[in-house]
């Protein structure tokens, strides 16, 4: 089984859309595949057709006390499930905290799905956290959404530096760009730059398009209701790049 979080410390970058839409893609690929939406505020949950909330407390997952099987949702497509966000995910970080070896829990959690699923997607809360840190040491591959932006660069920095800083090397970070509008002289001058400047960065960005924004409309991944829209190629030119760094992890 293969981890692949989705993450930024910076808001606002289409993190989720990207979570969803990877998710989706690795399932008809044939990857047997869990959304683990981490985020309190549930979009992940939501694009995909479902109710946050889980069978069992946050508290008492987190602490080891149930057993997160029984919340996975089926979602309407073959091969994908969900892990429901919940508005007790808000006191994730503090529930972590008080477990043993708290930097370890996801990565411990994500053992008992090892038999049922090829590849699980971590939809990470925007902060730097006791989650966020479990999630360094849980994901085999980190997809890290750029917006050509500088202050969406410098969150990027500052993980870099916060993985030398506790030489977590396991995870391996890959960052692409997200929302661009090449109409915006800005985001075509940011996003050569970038290319020099961040060797891992992947290939294939991520449009700024209306068919994105309207996947909350339909509550449904995008290539599931719009196979033909520019931005769908994309995620899925992009889902391809990360399945050969997925295999690569051995």
């Amino acid at each position: 089984m293969k981890t692949l979080a989705i993450y930024n410390l910076k808001g606002g970058v289409g993190k989720t859309a990207a979570a969803v839409n990877l998710a989706y893609l690795a399932s008809q690929y044939g990857w047997k595949t869990l959304l683990w939406d981490l985020d309190a505020q549930a979009g992940a949950t939501w694009y995909l057709g479902l109710e946050p909330g889980v069978q069992n407390s946050i508290k008492k997952l987190a602490r080891g006390k149930r057993d997160w099987k029984d919340s996975v949702r089926e979602t309407a497509w073959p091969r994908l499930s969900c892990l429901p966000a919940d508005f007790e995910n808000r006191n994730l970080d503090q529930y972590l905290r008080k477990a043993e070896h708290p930097a370890f829990q996801v990565r411990r959690l994500l053992k008992d799905f090892q038999s049922e699923f090829d590849l699980v997607v971590l939809d990470c809360p925007p902060s730097f956290s006791t989650v966020t840190e479990n999630l360094f040491h849980a994901a085999d591959v980190i997809a890290v959404p750029l917006i050509p932006s500088h202050l969406s660069i410098r969150s990027y920095e500052q993980m870099v530096r916060f993985l030398e800083t506790e030489k977590i090397r396991r995870v391996k970070l890959y960052p692409f760009l997200s929302m661009v509008d090449n109409r915006r002289k800005q985001h075509r001058d940011a996003g050569l730059a970038l290319r020099s400047e961040i060797p891992n960065l992947l290939t294939t960005p991520i449009p700024y398009a209306a068919a994105v924004e309207a996947m909350g409309r339909h509550r449904a991944p995008l290539p599931a209701t719009q196979p033909r829209a520019r931005a769908t190629t994309a995620f899925e030119q992009l889902w391809l790049e990360i399945a050969e760094k997925l295999h690569r992890q051995g």
